[in-house]
């Protein structure tokens, strides 16, 4: 039998390299950005500025969807703490797939590469599409790829933006990380377009815009480089803004 005293230095020596073990330990938990993988929230704490098109876009779901599952009915008005589901509720998931699928199989799949995508149908729903700005398409759409679920557009700061085509300012805000001044414009029930790094925004929350009109000009957001990131959304999922934009001559 070991006397007390040794009892007690040997369990003072375990104790402390448990500590050291927890102290030094690191566990990475999984947290979703705008710009990276969608977040796996349930949930959404609704902040100042936001809006239920920029939560909806932000988590990469329709509109319509995220207003059905939390009982929020036109003109789609949220407040500040509000707690907002945006994910699917049971028994809305299977049909939500189902429409998806349907919605995207003649514009994107999970099997895109950087060489060869697949293009939408021209000017889906007789919207008329315009290019928001003119410069070097400097990046593609990827959907696999979190970075390019739409085109970067370079060009120089200050240099004019254009709404893609006709329709509604439904988000004009910083709130969502890695986008710098978003402006996301509604142009019916199914296709909304993003321009990111954006600066001296000349629009407003539901404000109406024509096709070509200035809404803003092109930022250098935490870059040297100035570029506009230009997204297309349809059903709230990210589609090929190529396949919709007019060739380029």
């Amino acid at each position: 039998m070991l006397p007390t005293r040794y009892k007690l230095f040997l369990l003072m020596i375990v104790l402390v390299l448990n500590s050291g073990c927890i102290r030094f330990a690191t566990y990475k938990s999984y947290k979703g950005t705008n710009t990276g993988s969608y977040s796996r929230s349930t949930h959404h704490r609704v902040k100042a500025g936001e809006t239920l098109y920029s939560i909806a876009f932000q988590y990469g779901r329709d509109p319509k969807d995220v207003a059905r599952w939390n009982n929020i009915s036109r003109p789609y008005t949220i407040y500040p703490r509000q707690k907002l589901r945006v994910i699917p509720v049971r028994g809305d998931a299977k049909k939500n797939i189902k429409r998806v699928k349907t919605a995207s199989s003649s514009s994107w799949t999970r099997k895109s590469t950087a060489t060869k995508t697949p293009a939408p149908d021209k000017y889906p729903s007789k919207l008329k599409w315009s290019w928001p700005t003119k410069g070097k398409v400097v990046s593609t759409f990827l959907l696999s790829d979190p970075g390019r679920r739409g085109i970067d557009i370079k060009g120089k700061k200050g240099q004019p933006i254009m709404a893609a085509a006709a329709g509604r300012v439904v988000y004009s805000g910083s709130g969502l990380r890695g986008y710098g001044h978003l402006i996301i414009l509604k142009h019916n029930e199914r296709y909304f377009s993003a321009y990111a790094h954006t600066e001296d925004v000349v629009v407003k929350e539901k404000e109406k815009v024509k096709l070509g009109q200035r809404i803003a000009d092109m930022s250098n957001t935490n870059s040297n480089k100035a570029k506009l990131h230009f997204e297309i959304r349809r059903n709230g999922k990210p589609v090929n803004p190529l396949g919709y934009l007019p060739e380029r001559r």
